[in-house]
């Protein structure tokens, strides 16, 4: 068993409670942590054995481009886009964070966490 982790993939985006913040948006970080067999990765050396990282990304670009009201539904959208589209994934833990949120005061990020 492996894993693989994609940190730190940005994306401007237009998800929120808010109706401002689903016309000017605001930054949001992804972090995913995929664990997936990869006995056969490991002594093959090639690509289609493993998870291509590279169509990971496209997937979860493909859910941040479709807006949401709350971080809940874009992680829980992006674990059943990533889960189904590539089933060599045995579990995956979702991150999203929103950087800079409209609380009334300072917040650096708020984060939503996901596995399955």
């Amino acid at each position: 068993m492996g894993k693989i982790l994609l940190e730190g993939m940005e994306f401007y985006a237009y998800h929120g409670h808010l109706k401002e913040e689903r016309v000017i948006g605001t930054m949001f970080v992804v972090d995913l942590e995929i664990e997936f067999e990869s006995g056969n990765a490991e002594i093959s050396d090639h690509l289609h054995d493993t998870v291509n990282y590279m169509d990971i990304y496209r997937c979860v670009k493909g859910v941040m481009d479709v807006k949401s009201h709350l971080l809940e539904n874009v992680a829980r959208r992006i674990l059943d886009a990533v889960k189904s589209t590539f089933p060599i994934i045995r579990s995956l833990t979702v991150k999203i964070s929103k950087i800079n949120p409209p609380m009334g005061g300072k917040v650096k990020q708020v984060s939503c966490i996901l596995s399955g």
